[in-house]
């Protein structure tokens, strides 16, 4: 099947996934293992562990995220005062 794909959307899939990589590093070991476990358990969590996952969450910077992706994935580059970018 992913041979049927275009070469520029594998690229762009395999530059968000190290840009999500770059992200999820950010979170120590024992963050991303409750991440993980949280998110497993999806619907089933008390209001005390989704509190947590978002916690978690705004660890990873996800307007950050967000933005690079599209970055990447955009024709035309995002504007820099978008990517926190001063130069």
């Amino acid at each position: 099947m992913i041979t049927r794909l275009p070469f520029f959307k594998i690229l762009a899939v395999a530059q968000i996934a190290l840009l999500a990589r770059r992200h999820l590093r950010g979170l120590s070991k024992a963050d991303r293992r409750r991440m993980t476990e949280l998110a497993r358990r999806g619907t089933k969590l008390t209001a005390d562990e989704r509190a947590e996952l978002r916690a978690l969450v705004g660890k990873l910077e996800p307007t950050s995220f967000a933005l690079r992706a599209a970055d990447h994935m955009s024709p035309v580059p995002l504007p820099r005062r978008f990517l926190g970018k001063t130069r």
